[in-house]
């Protein structure tokens, strides 16, 4: 990425102007009047409330403010500079401090638990072992799609058909094909092929109106069956990754539809930590738009205006095999 380039990113990503600039964005029209699009060689970069769309040939790209969850769940995010990039950080109540590194792009990093004896865990490590590819495609992993050893409804389960027991017992499965090597989370989040190792859970009780990425209240309280599963989990390991996954039906633009789909995520892992105590660093958000209906239609519909969540820790971590 060219030095300018950089710096444009730097300021769209959130960690300066772009933290303040995403209070009074509640719908999508608010964000259409508020988007800038500028040019980096062949790159077309649009700019929005917290978030920032790259254009590189026939694919977009979100860079978000990562730490616009925490700060919208309250929490007292301290950000400051630290060599090329910035750190962030809060307090949990138990007295751990979550830390999240940034590039100067306001990319993260790495997020580490810090516990109040000085102990570190790292959640998450989304650093390249060499040095950073030079475009948002290089992040893009192809492999072979894995051969699925078990029927569709129970690779992809629908939340609403099946009891609790059987959502936890979804999330924590092993991947359906090996995972070779370690990825970074960039490169989950841009790989469908990688996704396509663990099981989903299809949240299909909560479903959303037309440019809005509010969950209305009498919805909220069907997330809790997913908090218990994703709680239980974190029982068995409190490093576990956990990625909320947001789509949105085919009416509208690109960019539209992809900020509505991150939006969309992001409320549900709010809710998620905020109503039902899910520890926010164990989640992690990525919107799709209209990538992979559920439903395959160009018209408007409420079934693919959804969020899904899987577990992506054998992706990060690099386990080589089912169990």
């Amino acid at each position: 990425m060219s030095g300018a380039g950089a710096a444009a990113l730097g300021v769209a990503a959130g960690i300066a102007g772009g933290v303040l600039a995403v209070e009074g964005a509640r719908r999508l029209d608010d964000l259409r009047q508020r988007r800038q699009e500028t040019r980096d060689g062949d790159r077309i970069i649009v700019r929005e409330p917290g978030r920032t769309f790259v254009r590189e040939n026939d694919r977009v790209f979100i860079q978000r403010d990562e730490t616009e969850r925490f700060r919208d769940l309250g929490a007292d995010v301290r950000t400051q500079r630290s060599g090329d990039g910035y750190v962030s950080s809060f307090d949990r109540p138990n007295g751990d401090r979550i830390i999240t590194y940034l590039d100067e792009n306001g990319r993260l990093l790495r997020r580490v638990r810090r516990a109040p004896d000085g102990d570190e865990v790292v959640i998450i490590d989304n650093r390249f072992a060499g040095p950073r590819p030079p475009s948002y495609e290089d992040y893009v992993v192809v492999l072979p799609p894995p051969p699925l050893p078990i029927p569709r409804d129970v690779y992809v389960v629908d939340a609403g058909r099946v009891d609790e027991r059987y959502i936890y017992e979804t999330l924590i499965a092993p991947p359906v094909a090996p995972v070779p090597r370690r990825y970074t989370l960039d490169q989950v989040r841009y790989s469908v092929d990688l996704r396509a190792r663990m099981r989903s859970v299809d949240i299909d009780t909560i479903n959303f109106d037309s440019g809005s990425w509010t969950v209305s209240p009498d919805q909220s309280g069907r997330l809790s069956v997913i908090a218990r599963a994703i709680r239980q989990a974190l029982q068995r390991n409190p490093n576990e990754v956990f990625l909320v996954e947001g789509y949105t039906d085919a009416v509208g633009g690109e960019i539209d539809n992809l900020s509505l789909s991150d939006r969309r995520a992001q409320s549900v892992a709010e809710i998620l930590t905020r109503d039902f105590g899910v520890p926010p660093e164990n989640l992690t958000t990525q919107g799709y738009g209209e990538a992979y209906l559920k439903i395959d239609t160009q018209d408007a519909s409420r079934e693919n205006r959804r969020v899904a969540v899987r577990r992506i820790t054998p992706l990060l971590t690099g386990q080589n095999a089912p169990r």
